[in-house]
């Protein structure tokens, strides 16, 4: 049994270096690599997904599976050649071996060939009808070529790009559309470079205190007195969380009791690739100090603490908004005023991109900017973010283009973590739609 397993390993091994040795952009499939090397179809097609995962190999729809460079991290706000093929729906052309290389910024050519000279440069990506003139220009100066409107390009064209490792993409898009779809691709690329990841704020240089279910109190006691921390979290012997211990589950117990009959088993994780605003829902809902951040083995890989979670959320605040979320352009044209007394109200106009398809206003549209308000209204008396619990809206008069509302807030109660927010819409002196909100405070 056991030769027949180390058997075949040795065969994954003889399959990577084999995989290894072949020149970037060669193209693989499982049927040669079982015959080139003598092994099922079953192994090699393991191999390959062993190859991808270290990522030797890189398979993508309509193009294959192909030799890559061991690639570095992707940078977030980046995109690469093969995701645009992706956006554009394209096929590549030629130059598949550039595929994964990113682009910093792209250029549309419609003009004459010596001006479009001046705007190439390397790293861009030139998006061009049929010039074949200009694809190679684009080329020798190191840029990619997106080619629109379903036209294909020469023989000397792909061959160029396979030497030089750029990208042709084709696409049956027209110029206009192809750019628009890039462009949102890039749009959602800086919001989620944005949202803050448990990655960003989990500190794995410093070291974890972590025990183990057979540690004794006593040996807890000790770890206690050297880091001062109060909170550990219990890890079985592949580093896997297994439950919590608080210095208060140890009061009153025999020394050399184990801390395993005494945690709090099953504990609640967050995996490393979470956003931190979801960690600090998890922690408040739960009423938590202390989360073991696992990675995708789960195993701990560090812990965060609702301070380092506060923290964040409060630096996210501060950044300011590079790409703009429909929520910010939905409530940019709502003004904050104040009444006679000093009361926060809020004033806007029904723009026509707050209509549904009768022109008249969105009620989904009308209940974000409520839950705006209410959060501005909420960080005037105290500081921190809302998590909307629940809402009942009621739409009594329908709006249309160009009414102005006004939005009217008023506290109903709140607490140190708690809120309750009454919410009515004002337009021509009649109400024309009230919400009451619940949420806590973070």
């Amino acid at each position: 049994m056991n030769s027949g397993h180390s058997e075949l390993h040795t065969k994954h091994e003889q399959i990577t270096k084999y995989i290894e040795s072949l020149p970037v952009g060669t193209k693989l499939s499982v049927r040669q690599i079982a015959q080139d090397l003598d092994v099922s179809e079953g192994t090699a097609y393991r191999a390959i997904k062993e190859a991808e995962n270290i990522g030797l190999v890189s398979t993508k729809r309509r193009i294959g599976t192909i030799r890559m460079e061991k690639k570095e991290e992707p940078v977030i706000d980046k995109l690469t050649f093969a995701e645009i093929v992706n956006v554009v729906e394209g096929v590549v052309l030629g130059g598949v071996t550039g595929i994964n290389k990113s682009l910093n910024k792209f250029v549309i050519g419609a003009m004459q060939l010596e001006a479009m000279l001046k705007y190439i440069e390397s790293g861009n990506l030139l998006i061009v009808g049929n010039r074949v003139q200009a694809h190679m220009c684009a080329l020798s100066q190191g840029a990619g070529v997106l080619i629109t409107g379903g036209f294909d390009t020469t023989p000397e064209v792909k061959e160029l790009a396979d030497e030089l490792q750029l990208p042709i993409i084709g696409s049956s898009f027209d110029t206009f559309t192809v750019a628009t779809m890039i462009n949102r691709a890039m749009e959602d690329r800086l919001i989620k470079k944005k949202i803050m990841i448990v990655e960003d704020i989990v500190r794995q240089d410093s070291p974890v205190y972590s025990l183990l279910a057979t540690n004794t109190v006593k040996e807890m006691q000790k770890l206690v007195e050297e880091t001062t921390h109060t909170r550990y979290p219990v890890v079985d012997e592949h580093q896997m969380p297994v439950g919590m211990i608080t210095t208060k589950d140890i009061i009153g117990a025999k020394p050399t009791q184990p801390i395993g009959s005494l945690m709090t088993p099953n504990p609640l994780m967050i995996s490393i690739k979470t956003s931190v605003a979801s960690a600090g829902h998890m922690m408040v809902w739960e009423g938590i100090e202390l989360l073991p951040v696992i990675d995708t083995d789960r195993k701990m890989i560090g812990v965060i603490s609702r301070k380092d979670v506060m923290k964040a959320m409060q630096h996210m605040q501060r950044q300011p908004q590079n790409a703009e979320t429909f929520e910010v352009q939905i409530y940019a044209g709502i003004e904050e005023l104040r009444d006679a007394e000093g009361k926060l109200y809020f004033k806007g106009v029904v723009t026509p991109q707050m209509t549904s398809f009768e022109g008249l206003v969105s009620e989904g549209i009308l209940t974000t900017i409520m839950i705006r308000a209410a959060y501005r209204t909420v960080q005037e008396q105290k500081k921190g973010d809302l998590i909307l619990d629940s809402s009942s809206s009621y739409f009594l008069v329908p709006l249309q283009i160009d009414d102005v509302i006004e939005i009217v807030p008023s506290i109903v109660e709140m607490s140190r973590r708690f809120c309750k927010i009454d919410m009515e819409i004002v337009a021509n002196g009649t109400r024309v739609a009230r919400s009451m909100f619940t949420a806590r405070i973070l």
